[in-house]
């Protein structure tokens, strides 16, 4: 195995995109990146990643600078240029919950009359199990270099907030392949994390499209789990965080999203379980796709739980003419994304029922405000505060763990906490004079 550097393109410069492209350069790659947004291409060639992702931003600089990394709207030049191929783009979910796969037959159908010689297709994008060989006859079909095109699946298994991290020292590498030149070919592209030891799983294509969706429909169903217990320590005055400690210590278990509260979001989990589900459906696994519709249904009602201790809260039991603060927007720290965030649908929840809402985000007002444009927002926690009537913890970003409760009791109206992810000290809060309300806890 050689670390000699390859010539790769990355097509899709979205958050999995630029992310893949700037760390390819950053092990010694020669990455050229294209996007149909030529906006997004101009301002990631300037040097400014298009959404926040921690750390991304100087590697993308550094690379760029480097001369490791350009950006192109010609697929001419992609295919003129490249070894191999990276196919990063999204694939929404469509209105019945399968994935959306336009943006990947629009990408690889543009790249294919380009492919003049033997090269390697790579998709990295998560789809419905069975879309590789499809796609690959597909390119096949356009391609002058016919059969000398080959096509492997390498899912990623990015953590919005880490994905630097996540990209340049994953835990696992996955690889599903046809021809043992595309594996040796792939193990040229990874070289330099081989060497430091991680794990290569070398599969099917089946394989590798289902370790993506599998993985994270685990994850939804382990949240999910213990938010539905939450329910049953609320009613039978157990405490879900001592809980959740208790059957984390177990090995087989783990503690890692066992964090009881509001639910998950963001553009992977919830849009990636209802795809799994459809797909299951259609390949008649009923069992699976029952569960998969139960972890949906259970996450989604977290809102609505976390809604009604917000109405409990407030004056009079009513949200009407109630000032609510809000602290955090995105779906989780570390994140601007606030795609199905479940903290910007409470806001819109409370809203609606007449709540007077102020809410604050360390990274992401911007994007908040571009789509609830209606609801107010706040510049620092104590902005939002200001004469409140409840404040709700719904985003644990680290910096509101650093509040001091008595500060920020002078400044509210009533000092009542909802502490919706249950992630605040709330010995801390009570021995400052707050009442605090947590999913699965009691008062």
């Amino acid at each position: 195995m050689t670390n000699a550097p390859l010539r790769v393109t990355v097509i899709g410069t979205g958050y999995l995109g630029l992310t893949h492209a700037v760390c390819l350069a950053e092990l010694g790659h020669e990455v050229l990146a294209i996007d149909a947004d030529l906006n997004k291409l101009a301002q990631a060639a300037a040097g400014s990643a298009p959404f926040f992702e921690p750390g991304l931003e100087p590697l993308l600089r550094k690379n760029l600078d480097a001369g490791r990394l350009r950006f192109t709207n010609s697929y001419t030049e992609v295919g003129a240029f490249g070894d191999v191929h990276f196919l990063c783009v999204g694939t929404p979910q469509r209105e019945g919950g399968e994935a959306d796969l336009s943006q990947l037959h629009a990408a690889s159908d543009s790249l294919a009359p380009h492919l003049f010689r033997e090269s390697l297709v790579v998709g990295k994008s998560t789809v419905p199990v069975g879309t590789a060989r499809k796609l690959l006859a597909r390119i096949r079909s356009f391609a002058p270099a016919g059969d000398a095109v080959d096509l492997a699946w390498n899912p990623e298994f990015l953590r919005e907030g880490h994905g630097v991290e996540d990209s340049l020292t994953p835990d696992r590498i996955v690889l599903g392949v046809l021809r043992p030149s595309a594996e040796v070919l792939m193990r040229q592209v990874y070289a330099t994390q081989l060497a430091d030891g991680i794990p290569l799983l070398v599969t099917g294509l089946e394989t590798a499209e289902l370790a993506k969706v599998s993985a994270n429909a685990f994850l939804a169903t382990k949240i999910s789990f213990i938010n539905m217990v939450a329910e049953v320590c609320e009613k039978s005055g157990a405490d879900v965080m001592e809980l959740a400690d208790a059957i984390g210590l177990d090995v087989r278990i783990g503690r890692n999203f066992l964090s009881p509260g509001l639910g998950f979001g963001g553009g992977c989990l919830p849009k990636d379980i209802r795809a799994f589900h459809a797909v299951a459906s259609r390949l008649g696994a009923e069992p699976l796709s029952t569960l998969l519709s139960a972890v949906d249904q259970a996450n989604l009602a977290r809102r609505d739980r976390v809604v009604s201790l917000a109405r409990d809260a407030a004056p009079g039991g009513s949200l009407k003419d109630a000032k609510v603060a809000v602290l955090g927007l995105a779906f989780k720290p570390g994140s601007d994304d606030i795609r199905d965030s479940p903290s910007l649908d409470v806001c819109g929840r409370m809203a609606e029922a007449g709540a007077i809402v102020t809410s604050h985000d360390p990274v992401a007002i911007e994007n908040a405000a571009r789509v609830r444009p209606e609801l107010r927002y706040a510049a620092s926690v104590f902005e939002a505060a200001e004469g409140a009537d409840v404040v709700l913890h719904l985003t644990e970003w680290q910096e509101y763990r650093s509040i001091d409760p008595a500060a920020l009791k002078s400044v509210v109206a009533r000092p009542v906490l909802v502490d919706a992810r249950c992630a605040l000290d709330k010995d801390a809060w009570v021995d400052a004079g707050w009442t605090v309300r947590s999913p699965g806890r009691a008062l």
